[in-house]
Parts: structure tokens; C-alpha cells; sequence
């Protein structure tokens, strides 16, 4: 490095400098003239550097805005929700809806939910290089979905149900693999489902429900490993349920009702142990419940209701403990009910096994299903009594037995249930009283017995206060109608035909302002007239 004579100093304490006796002296940069030298120097690089960001960062940043705006004005927006708040004299990073990244002052996410807007989604939207979370749901846009979309490859979140969209399923859609949440539920698509979502690998939550997709599941859905909630409920799906669904191993949710899927219920269900939730009614499946669904441990929700499925329920089923809630309505499922039923179900809520070909008597440790709130097991082959026991089931609210070969006497013990609200024992071969103390259940609303060989006499029926129908036609009843009757206020059928009352019909009658059908034929009634009804 060459050295240079020092002649002149500005600089007030190195006055001393201008002595004559130093005025020639040569001086040579020292290690700490180096040290500040190269500090100056990198501080003035930084901050260059700082300005060409900051620079870069608002020119990025007014990309999002201007982005933005352009959705603004091509959408209705009856709330005036953005109109009012969209402005460019506010800063984007505190507009309606959207957040901003701390380090880059990029538009990160975008939540538009339940604004009403109204139009197309904006092709300008794919320009939020940075966004992560796009959440236009419970909106009215309509359209295709933009291909633009497919530049937005940081996307973790993207919620689009609850519009209107139309079109098929993009393809493109599988190059953005770092979404793990995808909804697309309630709209109009149509088309099948395409194979490129398989590349979507970190997915977790696919939701296609309520849609017009059509074609098959495609096998391929197997390798989304990560996947714990499927649902494609209500769609046009045709085909058999993948054979290897089983090797989606962190399924916690699987809802394929309501299409048209066919074949049986591949026995490889079973291997989905973390399981918590099935839904595959309303299909076209057929054949034997496999046993191996014995080994969903955590399931609490089993629907397998509406199809063609037969033979026997697996024992294994009933010792799920975890299980809320049993559907296999409408099958042509046969068989006894195990006596020990109950032993494992003190969570069950729910037991809907009704329009199906069970025989035998129900169990009479049917009150170990303690939590039971729904019990629906009409229109089957079951004979023999109702069980006393029933009357423990305290929390029960809708008790269906009707078109059985049930007989003898309602039990007394019924009068327990002082949450039920819903009684339906028709069409049976039941005998003797009704007893009273199913007429001091307040929470009542309908009470069936109709069609069975019931006799005596109606009580007071001051306490069933709620009670909106009273259907008892085609029995042996007798005795005068009670006045009590005008006190159930909310009635709107009282069917009482094809009986035995007699005596005169009540004038209190006229005070039930909400009554719809009264049914009073082929009994021994008279009016004040007394003419014969």
C-alpha cells in the first residue's frame, strides 16, 4: 500500500498534527486505521443493502396490494365490508382480513370467510407469492378456480368451500405439496377426482363433500400417509372403496356416504386403529360386516346404515368401548343380540339397528348401556317382552320398538324415563294398561302405541304439557275422554279411533287452538246432543 504525506487535517484534536516539527513526517495506515476503515466500509454496504430491500419489500408488498384491490373490483361485496376498509390510504398489512409476515411484510394469509362476496376469484390472487393460508369459505363465488393458483407454492391452508365454484377438480392442484388442508366442500364441481392430489403428500384434511364429483376413488389415495381426515360424502362416486385405504395409517375421520359405491367393505378397514369416526351409509355396499372393523379401538362413531348388508353384526363390535354411536338401519342384517350386548357400551349414545331382520329378545342388560339416549330397534323380528330394564336407561330420549312381535305389558318401569320424548310401540301384540306413569314424563312430545291390544282407561294428563301427538287408534281403550286433555296445549293429532270411549266428547277440545287431526271415529262417543258419532 503506498503512503502519503499528511498536509492538512480538518479535525480539531489532531491540531497538533500541524506542528512543523511533524509537518513532513510519513505516516503508514495503522491496524486500527484498518479496523475503522473496514468498519466504515461494511456499515456503508449495509445500509445500501438495507435500502435495495426495504425497496423490494415495498415493491413486493404493493404487488400484494394492488392484487388485492384488483379482487376488490371485480367482486360484489353487499357489506361494504372491504369497500369501506380496502382503501390505498391504509396500510394492506392491517386491511380486513389479511396478515402480514413479521420478517418480509408479505401478505401471508388471506381470510375472507362468511362476507357474502359475490363473483369470480380473481386470477390476480395467484400473484401473494408469500401467502400460506387462503380462506375464501361460506361465500357466493362462482366460476373455475384460477390457474394462477399454482404460482402460490408456500400454500399450506386453502379453504374454498361454501360457494358456488364450478368445473372440475384442478390437476394442478398436486404440485402444491406443502398443503396440508384442502377444502373444497359445497360446491358445484363435477369431473372425477384427479391422481395428481396424491402428489399432494403432506395433506392431512381433504374435504370434497357435497359436490357433483363422479368416477372412482383412485387407489393411489393410499399413499397420502399423513392424511387424517377424508371426506367425500354426498358426491356421484361410483366403484369399490380402495382395497389399501388401510394403509392410510393416521386416518381419524372417513366419510364416503351418500354415492354410489358398490362391492363389499374392504377388510383392510381394520388396520386404521386410530380410526375415531366412520361414515359409508347410503351406498350400494353389500355383503358381511368384516370382523376386522373389531379392531378400530378408538372408534366412536360407526354409520353403516341404508345399503345391502347382511349376516351378523361381529361380536367384536360390541367390545369397542370407545363407540358413541351405532347405525345399521335399513340392511338385511339377521341374527340374535348378544345377552352381554351392553357390557362394553357405557359410552354408547346411540343404537339405530331398525328396518332390518334381527330376531330373538332384546337384552335385558340393555341398561348397561348407560349413556343411551337413542334406541331405535323397530320394524325388525324381535319377540318376547320388553325388558323391564329399559326403564334404567335415564337419559334415554327416543325409544323406537314398534313393528316387532313384541307382547304382554308396557312396563311400568318406562315411567323412569323422565327425559324421553319420543314412545313409539305400535303395531305389536302388547296387552293390558298403559301406565300412568308414562303421563307424568313431561318432556313428552310423542307417545305411539297404536295397533296393539292395550285396554283401561286414559288418566289425568295435566303433566304431559309438551306432548304434540297422542296416536292410540286400533286398541281396547275405554272410558270417557278426559277433560285434562285441553291442558296439552301443543297437541296436533290426537288419534284415538278404533277404540271403546263413550260418554260425551269434550267441549275443552275446542281449546287446543294448535290441533291439526283429531281421529275420534268408531268409538261409543256422543255429542251434547247425543247423537252417535
Amino acid at each position: 500500500m503506498k503512503t502519503k504525506t499528511i498536509r492538512r487535517l480538518s479535525s480539531p484534536s489532531l491540531n497538533f498534527l500541524n506542528h512543523p516539527s511533524t509537518s513532513s513526517i510519513r505516516l503508514r495506515p495503522t491496524a486500527i486505521n484498518m479496523s475503522k476503515f473496514l468498519s466504515l466500509w461494511s456499515t456503508l454496504i449495509f445500509i445500501h443493502c438495507f435500502l435495495i430491500s426495504d425497496a423490494i419489500i415495498v415493491r413486493n408488498l404493493i404487488t400484494d396490494q394492488n392484487s388485492l384491490l384488483q379482487l376488490k373490483h371485480q367482486i360484489g361485496d353487499p357489506h361494504n365490508i372491504l369497500a369501506n376498509n380496502w382503501t390505498t390510504t391504509s396500510f394492506v398489512c392491517n386491511w380486513i382480513g389479511v396478515s402480514c409476515a413479521t420478517k418480509h411484510k408479505r401478505v401471508r394469509a388471506l381470510d375472507l370467510s362468511n362476507m357474502d362476496l359475490i363473483g369470480t376469484i380473481s386470477p390476480h390472487l395467484g400473484n401473494l407469492s408469500f401467502v400460506v393460508s387462503l380462506n375464501l369459505s361460506h361465500n357466493n363465488f362462482h366460476g373455475y378456480l384460477p390457474r394462477e393458483f399454482i404460482q402460490l407454492s408456500r400454500l399450506k391452508l386453502i379453504d374454498l368451500s361454501f360457494n358456488f365454484l364450478s368445473g372440475e377438480i384442478p390437476s394442478w392442484f398436486g404440485r402444491l405439496d406443502k398443503v396440508l388442508y384442502l377444502s373444497l366442500r359445497n360446491n358445484n364441481l363435477t369431473s372425477t377426482i384427479p391422481h395428481s392430489l396424491v402428489n399432494m403428500s403432506h395433506l392431512e384434511i381433504l374435504d370434497l363433500t357435497y359436490n357433483l364429483v363422479q368416477g372412482h376413488i383412485p387407489s393411489e389415495i393410499s399413499n397420502l400417509l399423513n392424511l387424517r381426515i377424508l371426506r367425500m360424502a354426498k358426491n356421484n362416486l361410483k366403484g369399490h372403496i380402495p382395497s389399501n385405504i388401510g394403509d392410510c395409517s393416521n386416518l381419524q375421520i372417513l366419510s364416503l356416504a351418500y354415492n354410489q359405491l358398490s362391492g363389499n367393505i374392504p377388510r383392510s378397514i381394520g388396520n386404521l386403529t386410530k380410526l375415531k369416526e366412520i361414515y359409508i351409509d347410503t351406498n350400494g355396499l353389500e355383503g358381511e360386516i368384516p370382523w376386522e372393523i373389531g379392531n378400530l379401538i378408538s372408534l366412536e362413531i360407526l354409520d353403516a346404515s341404508f345399503m345391502h348388508l347382511n349376516g351378523l353384526i361381529p361380536a367384536s363390535i360390541f367390545n369397542i368401548s370407545s363407540l358413541k354411536y351405532i347405525a345399521f338401519q335399513n340392511n338385511s342384517l339377521s341374527g340374535n343380540l348378544p345377552d352381554d350386548l351392553c357390557h362394553h357400551l357405557s359410552n354408547l349414545e346411540a343404537l339405530y339397528l331398525y328396518l332390518n331382520k334381527f330376531f330373538g329378545q332384546i337384552p335385558s342388560s340393555i341398561d348397561e348401556c348407560k349413556s343411551l339416549q337413542f334406541l331405535a330397534l323397530n320394524d325388525n323380528q324381535f319377540n318376547g317382552s320388553i325388558p323391564k330394564s329399559i326403564g334404567n336407561l335415564t337419559r334415554l330420549q327416543e325409544l323406537y320398538l314398534h313393528g316387532n312381535n313384541l307382547e304382554g305389558k308396557i312396563p311400568w318401569e318406562i315411567g323412569n324415563l323422565f327425559s324421553l320424548e319420543m314412545l313409539f310401540a305400535s303395531h305389536m301384540h302388547l296387552n293390558g294398561l298403559i301406565p300412568h306413569a308414562i303421563f307424568n314424563i313431561s318432556s313428552l312430545k310423542i307417545i305411539g302405541l297404536q295397533n296393539n291390544s292395550l285396554s283401561g282407561t286414559l288418566p289425568d294428563m295435566s303433566s304431559v304439557s309438551n306432548l304434540e301427538m297422542l296416536i292410540l287408534w286400533s286398541n281396547n281403550l275405554g272410558g270417557k275422554i278426559p277433560d285434562s286433555i285441553s291442558n296439552v296445549s301443543k297437541l296436533t293429532n290426537l288419534v284415538l279411533e278404533e277404540n271403546s270411549f263413550f260418554g260425551p266428547i269434550p267441549n275443552t277440545l275446542g281449546n287446543l287452538r294448535f290441533l291439526e287431526r283429531l281421529a275420534l271415529s268408531s268409538n261409543h262417543l256422543t255429542t251434547k246432543t247425543s247423537t252417535h258419532e
